[in-house]
């Protein structure tokens, strides 16, 4: 009987009222979890970059604590991160040729290595680095002997390589360098950063 009934209906119903009882298409969720990976083949294919893996906090703190922005994103406060090469080693020693410390250029590869780290640490938080809105601010601590007064030169080194990953605009960042007499584990380098990231 239901069979009749539904026969009957279809043929006294127009076309285009019968039409509405199929089941719609469904179309996706824009970024519903979508994963864009456009940095992270830029950094294997045309920048050659090999990622070290994310590093974990040294003592009791969280490598990234979040809050939200007025703006409806998310703020990433990224802990001091330290100069290690994707083998495991660590930079130390203080920079300041003329006092027989590093070079320059050695104390802009540590820092080039901290920004990596960071690099890492925002891949392992975030599972996608095209979530990253904008680089907003990193500060950089320059282990220096007293007579050293170019920190800004080694911090071009996270600087440099945080605009080789992201590009403008999203990696062009404001910035603070320091120096210090010391600190801690003898490491050249220490940065941190916020970052804005995207809704998922």
């Amino acid at each position: 009987m239901s069979h009749t009934l539904l026969t009957t209906t279809r043929t006294l119903l127009p076309r285009t009222v019968t039409a509405a009882f199929r089941f719609p298409q469904l179309t996706p969720r824009p970024n519903c979890h979508r994963r864009y990976v456009h940095i992270e083949r830029r950094l294997e294919e045309e920048l050659k970059i090999t990622l070290p893996a994310a590093p974990s906090p040294k003592a009791n703190y969280d490598i990234v604590c979040s809050t939200p922005s007025a703006d409806g994103k998310e703020l990433l406060f990224v802990s001091g991160h330290l100069p290690i090469k994707p083998d495991g080693t660590l930079l130390t020693g203080a920079v300041g040729p003329d006092s027989n410390g590093k070079s320059i250029e050695e104390g802009y590869e540590a820092a080039r290595h901290a920004g990596l780290n960071i690099v890492a640490t925002l891949k392992n938080y975030l599972g996608d680095l095209d979530r990253v809105d904008q680089v907003v601010k990193i500060f950089g601590i320059v282990q220096s002997t007293t007579d050293f007064k170019h920190q800004h030169l080694v911090m071009d080194g996270c600087s440099d390589v945080l605009m080789e990953v992201f590009q403008k605009p999203v990696g062009y960042h404001a910035r603070s360098a320091i120096g210090t007499s010391t600190l801690p584990l003898d490491i050249t380098v220490e940065v941190e950063a916020i970052v804005r990231i995207k809704p998922e």
